[in-house]
């Protein structure tokens, strides 16, 4: 049996911040973030929508655009670092608010690659047969643990959910290859060091903002530039592809500098990059899904199209892929 990506959908929130907004709460400027980032605006979250209320609306679409109901999903894979709750998973909100308890459900921590992660896994569920249709969802509401005052984190993250459905193919479309690995040696690159059991959270912590993003940014971009292209060429090899043979390559939207780098180097011209991340900013493990789905919904990627997908995250963690949509 082989698997495919049955369905697709996204869900961003209405509330659009731009460069300009941020101007009135730090010192930056439209043209600094736009020269560094690409970033033009972003979308945040209200205080009343939960992390699992965006990953439901993206789900939604994604299981009406496979054609099929919610009681057809038979598993739900939920890849993010930003949760409802630390535990317990917000998978289990997430099919409570779907009306489908009683299937499997669980969350995967992978950071950006967390999608990545979650489909091969839904891959491997399907061709076993163990499973059937399984929902999978990037989500992040990273707007919850951001310090406004920090310029080199609170420009780059927002919110946003991407989802599909996996289930066996038709023959056309299939889900090919992957190459999935993680390095422990740059932990502290990007991590946020209260909250978990080593640094529970205290007063003193919160005084020092130890519950915020800390990022390195040139070690993210030193990293992220090498190891999502040689991460793909995996992937297509695998697939028995070549470069040439990729119609479209969607590449973590977490810089547009990254991007356009990895672009250059495959030697390949903007028509056939997904980029999005001048209007949604840094979803983390949304930013995939969310590219594909829109991608998909305007048209660009059409039926028996194959696309490249790579992305690099914290931890330090990374995944490509290859699909044949």
């Amino acid at each position: 049996m082989k698997s495919a990506i049955l369905g697709t959908g996204y869900y961003v929130p209405e509330n659009i911040v731009t460069n300009f907004d941020l101007e009135k709460l730090m010192d930056t400027n439209d043209e600094w973030i736009t020269s560094r980032t690409g970033i033009k605006e972003r979308r945040i979250a209200s205080k009343e929508e939960m992390n699992s209320d965006l990953a439901v609306k993206a789900a939604e679409r994604a299981i009406l655009s496979s054609g099929l109901k919610n009681s057809d999903i038979d598993c739900v894979i939920l890849a993010t670092i930003t949760g409802d709750y630390i535990w317990p998973a917000t998978s289990c909100e997430v099919i409570n608010k779907l009306g489908i308890n009683g299937i499997m459900a669980f969350d995967i921590s992978a950071a950006c690659s967390g999608f990545v992660y979650a489909l091969s896994i839904a891959k491997s569920y399907i061709e076993a047969g163990f499973k059937k249709n399984v929902l999978v969802i990037g989500v992040e509401k990273f707007s919850s643990t951001l310090n406004w005052n920090d310029r080199n984190t609170s420009i780059l993250f927002a919110d946003g959910a991407g989802a599909v459905v996996v289930g066996e193919s038709d023959g056309v479309s299939e889900i090919l290859e992957f190459s999935i690995g993680a390095s422990g040696e740059k932990f502290k690159s990007l991590y946020v060091s209260a909250g978990g059991s080593n640094n529970p959270l205290s007063n003193e912590a919160l005084e020092n903002k130890e519950n915020f993003i800390y990022m390195d940014g040139k070690e993210i971009f030193r990293n992220a530039v090498k190891i999502m292209p040689a991460e793909l060429d995996k992937a297509i090899e695998k697939s028995n592809l070549k470069i040439e043979d990729i119609d479209y390559f969607i590449f973590h939207q977490a810089n547009l500098r990254i991007i356009q780098s990895i672009a250059k180097r495959y030697g390949v011209n903007d028509e056939k990059v997904i980029i999005n991340v001048n209007k949604y900013g840094n979803t983390s493990a949304a930013t995939i899904p969310i590219a594909l789905a829109e991608a998909f919904e305007n048209g660009r990627i059409k039926k028996g199209d194959i696309v490249g997908m790579s992305a690099f995250g914290a931890g330090l963690t990374w995944g490509a892929c290859v699909v044949k949509i």
